[in-house]
């Protein structure tokens, strides 16, 4: 467990940190191979060049040994004394001569005597004069009746130190090279990320508005195009649930603005003077009654709200009779005076496949509407239809005006603003979407004249 945390502690937490440091890992590892391979290369050529040092003085030491009698002879030279020097001369087994500087049992000449027992070219690296190291070749000379051996020997130092420095060299280069590498991986992952950042900082801002602006997959590099596209799929479910959501809070408003109403109306009335028990008792039963309205109107709106959220419903459960419902509707309908709303039933049970509170949500509004608008009569009729029930709702009004029927059912759209009705335009939109998510529809026939005629159809039960 502390292993991991301090693992946790050390990885960056971000992703320009961690990249930058995975390309600073893979440079060092690279960097590390190299350099145990540029050294392994670099001291073969540097032992190869003393290997060719020494054969070429062992060649020059040949030239004053005489094996053509029948003992090997060294011939004097000019200069003789740089010859001898780091020189050992053989005859057989026999020491002829050896440096002066070393004696019989010293490490060199063992090693010396080591080389020349193999009878053949070779070569070995010693420890002498203080723990230098020493390269000594060994090249048998064959005459025609005796065979010699020279041995040369080389002080390795200088080429040690001369791959020392290059040692110290390329693991300064390393060092530099990576510094560079981390500071020039984090600048280029930090340009890259760049776009990411910005599509970042615009889809939150986006999406906290719910803005038509979007992404696209132009001009974006084929990574960056799929993140647009997915981030436009998500700001697109997005502004679908704040639309859904203003939608709701809309509808919520308009649906309780007639029983909040109706309360405060009961209440100023109560309140203007002293009532009697029974008036008393009146008061409380429609306050109640429009209480209870407004509970059924809110589980009614959120329930939809919560099945459209999770799947659109086909079916809603429930059977109603169709009549009880229009009689309930049309007794608490707030008519003026001027109007009298009429109903006219083909039979009296009618039952269509809808929830009664959903088949109220429905109707409310096409009943308010007419009432508001109508000279002197509403007239509510409702007949079966192979597989529905029809319900027609007529009134004697204006009409919608004809510039205004392609928005009759838009939300928050009015025919005329300023008629005094404080409506939010919502409630023909909702009895639509009400019915069609049953499987219903709620329709304006625009040639029906005087008045409007608004029709329901909703599947029978």
């Amino acid at each position: 467990m502390n292993h991991r945390r301090v693992l946790r502690l050390l990885t960056p937490r971000t992703l320009r940190g961690r990249l930058s440091l995975v390309a600073l890992t893979t440079a060092a590892l690279l960097m590390a191979i190299l350099t145990v391979v540029f050294t392994a290369v670099m001291d073969r050529h540097l032992q190869h060049q003393a290997d060719g040092e020494l054969g070429a003085r062992a060649a020059a030491v040949a030239t004053t040994v005489d094996t053509n009698g029948p003992r090997v002879r060294v011939l004097d030279t000019v200069n003789d004394h740089l010859l001898d020097a780091n020189v050992w001369i053989y005859d057989g087994p026999r020491l002829l001569e050896r440096p002066p500087s070393t004696t019989a049992g010293s490490t060199l000449t063992q090693a010396a005597d080591r080389l020349t027992a193999r009878h053949a070219h070779a070569c070995a690296t010693v420890d002498a004069h203080g723990h230098r190291p020493v390269r000594l070749c060994a090249q048998p000379l064959s005459g025609r009746r005796t065979t010699a051996t020279v041995v040369t020997a080389l002080d390795l130092t200088p080429y040690r130190s001369s791959a020392d420095t290059l040692l110290l060299g390329s693991l300064t280069l390393d060092a530099v090279m990576l510094g560079c590498t981390y500071v020039l991986t984090r600048l280029a992952v930090g340009r890259a990320l760049r776009p990411v950042r910005t599509m970042t900082d615009q889809a939150t801002e986006w999406s906290a508005v719910g803005s038509d602006d979007r992404f696209g997959a132009d001009e974006h590099p084929a990574e960056l195009a799929r993140l647009g596209v997915s981030l436009d799929s998500l700001l697109d479910r997005i502004r679908t649930v704040l639309r859904h959501e203003q939608q709701l809070t809309g509808e919520l408003s308009h649906e309780l603005r007639t029983p909040l109403t109706r309360i405060i109306i009961e209440l100023d009335w109560w309140r203007a003077r002293p009532r009697s028990e029974a008036e008393t008792r009146a008061t409380h039963e429609v306050i109640a009654e429009a209480a209870q309205s407004m509970r059924t109107i809110c589980d009614t709106l959120l329930d939809d709200a919560r099945d459209n959220a999770l799947h659109p419903p086909s079916t809603a459960p429930g059977t109603t009779d169709v009549v009880p419902v229009l009689d309930r509707l049309i007794r608490h309908l707030d008519t003026p005076e001027r109007v009298k709303v009429t109903a006219e039933n083909e039979a009296p049970v009618l039952e269509a496949g809808v929830a009664p509170a959903l088949l109220e949500r429905i109707i409310g509004p096409l009943l308010a509407n007419a009432s508001r608008y109508a000279r002197s009569g509403v007239t509510v009729s409702a007949r079966r239809l192979p597989g529905a029930v029809r319900i027609d709702v007529v009134d004697d009004g204006p009409g919608v005006p004809e510039a205004f029927v392609d928005e009759l059912f838009q939300p928050g759209r009015r025919a005329d603003p300023s008629d005094g009705h404080d409506g939010a335009g919502l409630g023909l939109p909702l009895a639509r979407r009400l019915a069609r998510a049953v499987g219903g529809e709620v329709s304006h026939d625009p040639a029906h004249t005087p008045g409007a005629r608004f029709t329901v159809s909703l599947p029978a039960g």
